[in-house]
């Protein structure tokens, strides 16, 4: 996704287990951590630049603020399967523009 307040791109770089911020500048040689040791499938940003990461390993979403290492679960967390309050390999993510 863009990040348009820093000109850059946050990749779920998810065979790495991490997620990482490349500049769109040019001269750019190298990405930085954002957050790592994750099974990340998709993630989205909300108007307040709240990252927000599905986990496909832990079954969870997790909301992150840039800077934030470990972030607030906000769906699923208690395990695979088909429960209200389990997910199962969370993938597509989509946060409402309007909150």
């Amino acid at each position: 996704l863009i990040d348009k307040e820093t000109d850059s791109l946050i990749i779920c770089d998810r065979w790495n287990r991490r997620i990482v911020r490349w500049s769109r500048r040019s001269g750019t040689t190298q990405g930085e951590i954002l957050i790592d040791n994750i099974d990340c499938a998709r993630l989205a940003m909300d108007k307040q630049r709240y990252l927000y990461v599905s986990d496909v390993g832990k079954h969870e979403v997790r909301r992150y603020q840039l800077g934030e290492k470990n972030g607030t679960l906000v769906a699923g967390g208690n395990g695979e399967g088909n429960g209200l309050n389990q997910l199962n390999t969370p993938g597509y993510l989509f946060v409402d523009r309007d909150h």
